[in-house]
């Protein structure tokens, strides 16, 4: 039997056409995909039927399955020689736990591979004409997750000290410390007046933006009714939506 592999491999933002072209030649031969909720359900229609698809998507409040429980999943069907897929939305290495489980597979002696993936902070916001740096507006763009582990005593997260310190601040799943964050960043210095603005499901053909300012992005998102997944974008780049919006619709 040949010696299995875990391929950690990013699917994209969410239109199925963001995948890599080395991600998408890899998934046609895996034998195995333990694949999240954000992976594109047209994606996973164009795989051979061959392939077991095995789903661990989570949510916020709901794991469909523990986290050590797909770690496991992955060494054992790698170690009966099979080629697997662990297929995150985004990218494996920006907030999506793929750190820990290369980690994981590193300590059971199981060989991996990391392919990247387009992630939702760069590419959501450009769906909608926004350019996280610009060389007139923003030279810096900092990537911060809304979502810490709950098990952590304290968070890694200074916001306050955030607020000043890049031109751009990109947040991923923040939607439920939405108030609280915007609170934060003007406490720490960052005019209340702030172009800023949430997308949800960005590249897909539900995707939905809506735009405020700093100090009234809470009010506004609870108004548009707005959930995850969603991507925050806050600086004066998204003033450029105006000029640059490039679409209204996609087609994939």
């Amino acid at each position: 039997m040949s010696k299995g592999i875990v391929f950690l491999v990013g699917a994209g933002p969410g239109d199925p056409g963001l995948i890599t072209v080395k991600a998408f030649m890899i998934l046609k031969k895996a034998d195995v995909i333990v694949y999240d909720r954000l992976v594109s359900k047209e994606l996973l229609k164009t795989l051979p039927n061959r392939t077991e698809k095995i789903y661990v998507g989570k949510h916020s409040s709901n794991h469909s399955i523990p986290q050590s429980q797909i770690v496991e999943m992955l060494v054992r069907n790698a170690k009966q020689g099979k080629k697997v897929v662990r297929l995150k939305g985004g990218d494996p290495f920006l907030f999506g736990r793929g750190g820990e489980e290369a980690e994981y597979l590193k300590k059971e002696g199981v060989k991996f591979e990391v392919i990247p993936g387009i992630p939702s902070a760069l590419a959501a916001p450009a769906y909608f004409g926004i350019p996280v740096t610009h060389r007139f507006h923003a030279s810096s763009v900092a990537i911060v997750t809304g979502h810490e582990d709950p098990d952590k005593k304290h968070s890694r997260i200074n916001w306050e000290k955030l607020a000043t310190v890049t031109d751009t601040i990109v947040v991923l799943m923040g939607i439920k410390r939405l108030n609280e964050i915007t609170d934060s960043l003007i406490k720490g210095g960052l005019d209340q007046k702030t172009p800023a603005a949430i997308i949800e499901w960005g590249t897909t053909k539900q995707q939905r933006i809506t735009e405020g300012l700093l100090n009234n992005l809470h009010k506004k998102a609870s108004s548009a009714g707005v959930k995850p997944p969603a991507v925050i974008v806050i600086g004066e780049v998204v003033k450029l939506r105006e000029k640059l919006s490039w679409f209204s619709d996609i087609d994939t």
